[in-house]
């Protein structure tokens, strides 16, 4: 696989992907970083404030960052604005609504910014809600522009009081998302092209990876962001990219660094009877996973394995669904890159259980993806990475490609449950990820056979492999499973 023409991809990309294209720029990324801005809000804000060719001004970016991207220590200076000066309040966040069966009302929180305390401060407008109902209440969360204000209300029955109200509502997005549309045009482009798009749609430049290899292996963190409750553990050297891969590339998902972790951040809160980040996200990754404490460890171990079996957990009496792939993240020396020992021992005493290493579906070798230098920073055209994380995850929910998994993989009678599911899900996930039109113009068996199955296979393979390390009465082998001609058209 070898990398094709910067020049004749951005033009190919530009053309075919007209309106979801943004001009990426190292030097432009160094004055967003300095913002603190994600690279999936920078993309949003170049496609909203670049001209034609891709050029920007940089105070004009800098003036709607102030107004638009207040930090969590601002929060109480905008309460002020609203409830001491009497004047609405407008900025981009993002947000949960939910619908209450007794008032009738909506209620809103702003995660981020930790409000509300108690629900009933935050309503939203009945107009805003039905203008909008698709966008506020179609998902767990969203991202859009709101406008807030306080307002002295009685809410059934009761006497008047105050509460921060959302007036205004305008989704974070420029486009519509066609998912039909992506899949068709992916079969305009050669595989080549398309693993070059990705890294690219992910600010990285092709040419600076040396094989296809790398390619690949960078590529692999983003299949929990396109199969649900896809759990993977990576480790990699330092500065390979880990926390910015799960941090800037997607809204839908979570990145924890260091610190403590608990049941009431990861499942459920139950006094203020809210779900914990497995219920909101596409994928949770616990980034410095070696630094990470747990509090209420027997609590977490037990809840992670319902979990992670079957997408369920229990907190109490409370009984919760997911979705959310968990990924853990850590760090490795190069004298410790080493399957045939124990990789895990310096991971959490939590995951020091087989039983629940045996749950994650596939491995990551971090120590295949380059050190980040700058010759692998994104220049040129490219894919707006907030259209592609939307259409990652519009793709989630579409259950045909594991349909077309299930048809083409051949799985010897007496394989091992787990690991069919695991090499299963990954297949999938790298179906999705590398051809997203095979729903229209199908795969070849030696597409399926080299860029689906086998990356799938030695993913899985690894965790076996330390699975038979940790315990012995598991085995270092995985299913001989094969790939299946597709079946002739009737």
């Amino acid at each position: 696989m070898d990398t094709v023409s910067k020049e004749a991809l951005s033009a190919k990309t530009k053309d075919l992907f007209a309106g979801m294209v943004v001009y990426k720029d190292p030097q432009r990324y160094r004055f967003f970083s300095a913002l603190g801005v994600p690279s999936y809000m920078r993309d949003w804000l170049v496609m909203r404030l670049a001209d034609d060719q891709g050029n920007l001004d940089s105070e004009a970016v800098q003036h709607f960052v102030e107004q638009y991207f207040p930090r969590r220590d601002q929060w109480e200076l905008l309460k002020s604005e609203m409830m001491t000066n009497g004047r609405p309040v407008r900025f981009l966040a993002k947000l949960r609504v939910e619908l209450d069966v007794a008032s009738k009302e909506a209620f809103f929180s702003l995660p981020d910014f930790g409000f509300p305390s108690r629900r009933a401060e935050a309503l939203v407008d009945n107009r805003v809600v039905r203008d909008w109902q698709a966008e506020l209440l179609g998902a767990a969360e969203t991202w859009g522009v709101v406008d807030l204000e306080w307002r002295q209300l009685g809410i059934a029955g009761r006497p008047a009081e105050g509460h921060i109200v959302m007036v205004g509502f305008k989704p974070f997005r420029p486009y519509q998302v066609d998912l039909n549309f992506y899949q068709q045009v992916r079969n305009e482009f050669s595989l080549q092209e398309w693993v070059d798009l990705l890294l690219t749609a992910v600010d990285y430049s092709p040419a600076g990876f040396s094989e296809a290899r790398q390619k690949l292996a960078l590529l692999s963190r983003l299949l929990p962001f396109v199969e649900k409750r896809l759990n993977i553990i990576e480790l990699a050297p330092k500065g390979t990219g880990k926390s910015t891969m799960f941090s800037q590339i997607s809204k839908y998902g979570w990145l924890v660094s260091g610190g403590s972790v608990g049941r009431v951040s990861l499942f459920y809160d139950k006094r203020r009877r809210l779900p914990g980040l497995v219920s909101l996200c596409d994928y949770v990754a616990l980034d410095e996973i070696q630094s990470i404490s747990f509090a209420e460890e027997d609590e977490v171990k037990g809840a992670l394995k319902g979990y992670l079996e079957s997408g369920e957990y229990r907190i109490a009496d409370y009984k919760g669904l997911g979705e959310a792939g968990l990924v853990l993240l850590g760090n490795i020396d190069e004298a410790d890159m080493n399957e045939s020992v124990n990789m895990f021992l310096t991971l959490p005493e939590v995951f020091h259980e087989s039983a629940l290493i045996d749950r994650f579906h596939g491995f990551i070798r971090g120590w295949d993806i380059p050190r980040m230098r700058e010759n692998m920073k994104a220049s040129g055209w490219g894919l707006n990475v907030e259209y592609l994380s939307d259409i990652l995850h519009c793709l989630r929910d579409d259950l045909r490609y594991r349909a077309i998994i299930d048809e083409r993989l051949r799985v010897p009678r007496g394989a091992d449950t787990r690991d069919t599911e695991a090499i299963k899900r990954l297949a999938t996930a790298w179906l999705k990820l590398l051809f997203p039109g095979a729903l229209h113009a199908g795969i070849s068996t030696d597409d399926l056979e080299h860029y689906c199955l086998a990356p799938a296979r030695q993913m899985r393979a690894t965790i076996r492999r330390q699975l038979s390390v940790m315990d012995s009465e598991y085995s270092s082998g995985v299913p001989d499973i094969t790939c299946l001609e597709a079946a002739e058209p009737s």
